[in-house]
């Protein structure tokens, strides 16, 4: 019974006017309940006639009653739509649900006799009713929209498998997941993606899993290292530092590779490892590639090693290579240079996973030239941020992706693929005016 009713609420043909239901019944409750006490007294002790109805009800007591139940009902519906807005959204989205199945014609429909007046006569005329309702179900919780549908193997399966486009441009909601179970499938979408956003105090990176918005997560332990692509004042650099402020609050070491001498490299004077020369960074890639294959090895030594199992398990830190403008230093790069820095990073983002050592590469727009050699198809999880071009998309999530991308003029938005090739909207954590990165890092360094 449980399975059942954690589905949720079956969406029916009649909840096509469910708005219209709702409210007036819900009014009507509150008007009746507001308006009979004034009247209780005279209603249990008058004799039923029409004239003294009448008389009563259009008397000026009864018209002054029947103002106060109208602004008492009115105020009930202002006071309930300020603290419930949340299930009146519900609401409307179950009848567009079952507008969308009645539109599209995806029920079935059988010929019925209609009753005459006299029900022993009958009339000889034939009306449609519905015969197969597709069995969809809705349920809010945690922020987020669970719609599963019924796979029966008739002649809608198709388009009701492939729901993700009309949820989101019709219920204003952002896919996050999509699952095949064996009898049916289950939409699960962000509704109000920027009421998910969080501030960077909220950011925090427990068991290999850094929180990034209410119910987003970056696991990286489980999806290994980020891309990250953004033009100027798409609030990628205010990322990358949240980033960094959020992995040092654990037992993390991290190394930061900022090739034009800007934001990040001023965090050289207040933690180790930062480089923005051509020759540094280059050494600092070599020994991240060496501690890797270094590790690897240890961990096979270590007495509780199990095969299978990653560096956690053995209780070891993890390392992060924080590279900004990465398409900017491939370029700063003679031939052999590049070669060799492309053929490096190719084995950390190969092998880095079981051995806890991730790559965080940001870049205004991730080039094939610099991320060849399957490189790019590594990083399970992708953040696009601010302006980009059809053509920017198509290289962070492939030219064959069926999404509606839309530009809005909010700093720190842009979309997400969290390594379940679902993209969806995605607003960096807030960091306020008055934060300053460089004093609470090295707060967290000392």
């Amino acid at each position: 019974m449980k399975y059942f009713q954690r589905r949720g609420k079956r969406i029916r043909a009649s909840d096509v006017s469910l708005v219209f239901q709702y409210v007036i019944l819900g009014l009507s409750g509150v008007w009746l309940v507001s308006f009979i006490p004034f009247h209780l007294t005279f209603l249990l002790s008058t004799t039923w006639q029409l004239d003294v109805f009448q008389a009563h009800f259009i008397s000026m007591y009864g018209l002054v009653s029947l103002i106060i139940s109208l602004v008492v009902t009115a105020c009930c519906a202002l006071v309930y739509y300020w603290y419930r807005y949340d299930h009146i959204k519900q609401v409307i989205h179950r009848q567009k649900l079952a507008k969308m199945i009645l539109e599209n014609g995806w029920y079935e429909t059988k010929q019925v006799q209609s009753n005459s007046f006299f029900e022993d006569i009958p009339s000889g005329k034939t009306k449609e009713k519905i015969s197969h309702f597709p069995k969809m179900y809705y349920r809010f919780e945690k922020g987020l929209l669970h719609i599963q549908v019924e796979i029966t193997l008739g002649k809608y399966q198709e388009p009701l498998l492939n729901l993700e486009n009309k949820l989101e441009s019709g219920l204003y909601c952002e896919l996050v997941s999509k699952e095949l179970h064996d009898s049916y499938v289950e939409y699960v979408l962000f509704y109000d993606m920027i009421a998910n956003r969080i501030s960077i105090d909220g950011v925090t990176a427990p068991n290999g899993s850094l929180k990034l918005m209410q119910s987003m997560y970056w696991e990286y332990d489980k999806l290994p290292h980020m891309l990250i692509a953004g033009g100027t004042g798409g609030g990628k650099t205010y990322f990358l530092l949240t980033l960094i402020e959020a992995l040092l609050k654990t037992d993390a070491k991290l190394y930061i590779l900022d090739p034009k001498n800007a934001d990040l490299a001023d965090l050289a004077t207040v933690m180790p490892d930062v480089y923005y020369k051509k020759e540094d960074m280059m050494t600092c890639i070599d020994q991240f590639y060496d501690d890797m294959m270094a590790r690897s090895e240890e961990m096979k030594q270590m007495l509780n090693y199990k095969t299978g199992e990653n560096y956690a398990y053995l209780g070891l830190s993890p390392h992060f290579l924080i590279f900004d403008e990465y398409v900017a230093f491939m370029e700063l790069l003679a031939s052999k240079e590049n070669t060799a820095v492309l053929s490096k990073l190719k084995q950390i983002v190969m092998l880095g996973r079981q051995a806890g050592f991730f790559l965080i590469l940001a870049c205004q727009r991730p080039d094939a030239k610099y991320l060849g050699d399957g490189i790019r198809d590594q990083f399970n999880f992708r953040v696009a941020l601010g302006r980009m071009s059809e053509l920017g998309y198509g290289m962070m999530f492939g030219s064959d992706v069926q999404k509606q991308f839309f530009l809005k003029q909010i700093k720190g938005r842009g979309y997400v693929d969290k390594g379940d090739n679902v993209i969806s909207e995605f607003y960096t954590p807030l960091v306020p005016k008055e934060h300053d990165f460089l004093k609470e890092i090295a707060k967290l360094v000392q």
